[in-house]
């Protein structure tokens, strides 16, 4: 699922499911593809995962046990994949759930072939890997994008940390293209709540992170905020050196955005940080969450997703839903499957329960897609990420917010 890259938001599940046609953001193409039926190493051999009630993945099928083996349904996906910033999980995901609905019945016999590129933030390949997805592989779709150029990451529930009544925001993101148009939305937020900011770029990998984090905590001050924007393991290496150095504590609070999500970074922490990092969460909560969606999920993920380096977390969880919505799209397909029936079914997609989302999720003919425009927060806890606040609307505040609500209105609740 594409996301239009018109919203600053980390993972706009919004803006999926774009027009294969259409040229996806990427560069420097390493393209792999899943072959039709064929699944993954399991990562554990077993289909259920510790805490999680037993689940039988054959359930993410409509044939459970039958292989599908029929002419392979080709879709594409781009992600961003470079050092200091990895977003492969995201397709990975979305592979893997489709490695599980291909030994269980495809789509109507037929098996789903994902085609997988990465780019380096290189814009002269862009249009190279948008053609080779479509001339060459012959895609008809394109699910799983995640791209730093194309969907630029966005902050757009930090109305959420303001209203905590800080006097100074820091926001700390990596030094890749885009920097500017990210910034703007928590820059958008600060100017709203009427709390200075200060703009920030690291180069990553990063390799003084004591430094950066000393850096952090003096700008904002003592009352201020210090809000990252970085994957997993960058964001881990800034808290640690903070941790390292005393300065947790130096701040009022600690923020992160989607990608920071993860059991991976909150084990990685301990229990010094309990309550003092916040992150925003446009998924389902994983841990303490007992739903047959999230049961599912898990299942898949230590069954088929070996290629999933992050875990449990939003990357994760963003690759499972994507996956999720094109299934439902495809299954509703009857005839043979083209670029123009597969986009048709796409579109069409229509308050759609995904069961990882606080809103019904719809597709819509408009001109901005961002139906994802709520979301939670949760809090490191003794190696969890915990809820913090539930499902909360995205601020206005961001005027891309408001020119989608302006066209689409609020999407119902899921239930």
């Amino acid at each position: 699922m594409r996301r239009h890259g018109s919203a600053r938001r980390t993972i706009l599940l919004g803006a999926a499911l774009a027009l294969a046609a259409a040229g996806c953001s990427s560069s420097s193409s390493s393209s792999s593809s899943t072959a039709g039926g064929t699944a993954s190493t399991p990562a554990g051999g077993s289909s259920s995962t510790a805490g999680a009630a037993t689940v039988d993945t054959s359930s993410c099928g409509t044939k459970p046990g039958v292989k599908a083996t029929g002419a392979p349904i080709a879709l594409g996906a781009i992600a961003t994949n470079q050092p200091g910033t990895s977003f492969t999980d995201i397709p990975n995901m979305a592979k893997a759930y489709f490695d599980c609905v291909n030994a269980n019945g495809g789509i109507n016999g037929h098996p789903i072939k994902l085609y997988i590129a990465t780019e380096q933030t290189n814009p002269a390949q862009i249009a190279a890997d948008a053609k080779q997805l479509v001339q060459t592989d012959k895609v008809v779709g394109i699910v799983g994008n995640t791209s730093i150029i194309e969907c630029s990451i966005n902050s757009g529930y930090w109305q959420k940390l303001l209203a905590q009544h800080v006097s100074k925001v820091v926001f700390d993101q990596a030094n890749v293209p885009g920097t500017g148009y990210i910034a703007a939305g928590p820059a958008a937020l600060a100017k709203a709540a009427n709390t200075p900011i200060v703009q920030l770029t690291e180069n990553v990998p990063i390799t003084d992170a004591n430094s950066v984090a000393i850096k952090e905590v003096n700008d904002a001050g003592p009352n201020g905020a210090v809000i990252l924007n970085f994957t997993p393991p960058q964001a881990l290496v800034i808290l640690q050196a903070a941790q390292k150095l005393g300065l947790e504590d130096r701040v009022k609070l600690w923020g992160c955005s989607t990608p920071c999500n993860t059991d991976f970074l909150a084990q990685s922490l301990g229990s010094k940080w309990n309550n003092k990092l916040f992150v925003n969460a446009e998924l389902t909560p994983p841990d303490g969450t007992n739903t047959p969606t999230m049961n599912l999920y898990k299942a898949i993920l230590k069954q088929y997703g070996s290629s999933v380096q992050g875990g449990i977390g939003s990357f994760s969880q963003m690759g499972f839903t994507e996956a999720e919505i094109a299934v439902h799209a495809l299954q509703s397909i009857t005839g043979p499957y083209t670029v123009q029936s597969v986009n048709a079914a796409f579109k069409a997609v229509k308050d759609f329960n995904t069961g990882m989302l606080c809103q019904l999720w719809t597709y819509g003919n408009y001109p901005l897609h961002i139906p994802n425009n709520a979301d939670y927060t949760v809090t490191a806890n003794n190696g969890k990420m915990t809820t913090a606040q539930g499902c909360t609307p995205i601020s206005a505040a961001d005027p891309q917010i408001a020119q989608y609500r302006s066209a689409a209105g609020t999407a119902a609740n899921a239930p």
